[in-house]
């Protein structure tokens, strides 16, 4: 096919002889041996060409047969390259004419080729880090516990609740749960994560006093951050899974850790004391309630007992009253007899003989009991004169001899 040249009108309906840009042609037959100044490119003749290029380059003796095998091959070649694989710690994202198509899983796998369809496979089981507050050195490598570089005073200084400041760096662990996700719907994950953790952090450090913050509140602080930044991540559907939030170095600020070190300790010397008047209440009470359970015991002891023996002697008094009233005579001599042997029971007693001449009283004037009588006793009829012991049962009361 060749454009028209041959003074007629133009393809684009320009009826001057001068052509579609209006140039004046030369006549034509002298156009030939001017090298066609006026004529544009034969497309037949190019096509015409690159069939001669195309079988000088084929062996001799295929003709269009071996031309078609060719092509098939060629295609064949081309639907062969949308064939890929997933490795085992990867996903496949499958892109048609850029855009999001879909997420395929490990394995072999197809996509349409290329141009109209494309394929990304990023690492989902590598676990990335981000340092918040401090910037690792170069020899930590991939350590969980980094060596700190830089302190990052603008990252890692925060506000406590009870208002103290505290600097705290630590470290967050993440990885690729959403392939798809994380390439179309974040465009810097891992500044994303590191702000959204530190937006977290100062939040949960803003609800907890400092003591807890150093000591044993670490493991809660871990969590409630990583929980957190989980869910900002969620919301915004970055396709980002948090694993692990580790606090790396918590301590008050460097100007004040001198002053802090001192109301550490002033603070152990009054758990010490606290911890010593504990266990000097848990000494004491025990042993005052133990005391005043004795006590109540032997005062609930004694007034049974009382009450026990009033009412015996009462019942002994009634019992006495009776017998008075049926005998009178045998009653009262009968109280006569044990009156006087309850006197003579509480006091010394010496029964001596009236016929007994000749002997020396003893004033006993220490209150002891009186001891042997001084003086030997005269004899009748031989035999000496027997010292009666009140002690002794059944001894002789002479009338007259009671002193």
């Amino acid at each position: 096919m060749a454009w028209n040249s041959s003074g007629g009108p133009s393809p684009w309906g320009n009826p001057r002889p001068g052509g579609p840009w209006g140039q004046p042609q030369p006549p034509s037959g002298g156009g030939q041996g001017g090298g066609g100044g006026g004529r544009g490119p034969d497309l037949d003749d190019m096509i015409r060409q690159a069939q001669d290029a195309a079988r000088r380059m084929l062996p001799r003796g295929m003709g269009g047969a071996g031309l078609g095998l060719l092509a098939l091959l060629l295609v064949g070649g081309w639907l062969a390259s949308g064939i890929y694989r997933v490795q085992a710690d990867e996903q496949g994202i499958v892109l048609r004419f850029g855009a999001y198509t879909q997420t395929t899983q490990p394995g072999l796998n197809y996509h349409l080729p290329w141009p109209v369809e494309s394929v990304t496979t990023p690492r989902v089981t590598r676990i990335n880090r981000v340092d918040v507050g401090f910037r690792a050195s170069a020899d930590s490598g991939n350590a969980v516990r980094p060596i700190p570089a830089r302190d990052v005073l603008e990252e890692s200084l925060m506000l406590t609740g009870d208002e103290n400041i505290i600097d705290i760096d630590f470290a967050v662990f993440w990885r690729i749960r959403d392939a798809g996700a994380f390439l179309f719907n974040t465009r810097n994950a891992e500044a994303t994560v590191k702000s959204a953790a530190e937006s977290v952090m100062r939040e949960v450090i803003g609800r907890t006093p400092i003591q807890p913050a150093l000591t044993e509140a670490r493991a809660q602080i871990e969590q409630a951050v990583r929980t957190g930044t989980q869910g900002i991540m969620d919301q915004y559907q970055a396709g980002v899974e948090i694993t692990q939030v580790q606090l790396q170095n918590a301590q008050p600020p460097a100007r004040v850790v001198d002053a802090f070190i001192d109301v550490q300790r002033a603070g152990a010397d009054r758990e010490r004391a606290r911890n010593e008047a504990e266990s000097y209440r848990n000494g004491i009470i025990p042993a005052a309630r133990g005391e005043s359970q004795r006590l109540v015991q032997e005062a609930e002891g004694f007034r049974e007992s009382q009450i026990s023996r009033a009412r015996g002697e009462s019942q002994r008094f009634l019992s006495v009253l009776s017998a008075y009233q049926a005998a009178q005579d045998v009653t009262v001599r009968r109280m006569y007899l044990e009156t006087m042997e309850e006197v003579l029971r509480r006091n010394p007693t010496i029964l001596i003989d009236n016929n007994l001449q000749g002997m020396v009283p003893f004033l006993n004037l220490d209150g002891a009991r009186p001891g042997p009588i001084q003086g030997q006793p005269q004899r009748q009829g031989g035999q000496p004169v027997p010292q009666l012991n009140p002690a002794q049962p059944g001894a002789a009361r002479p009338a007259g001899a009671i002193r």
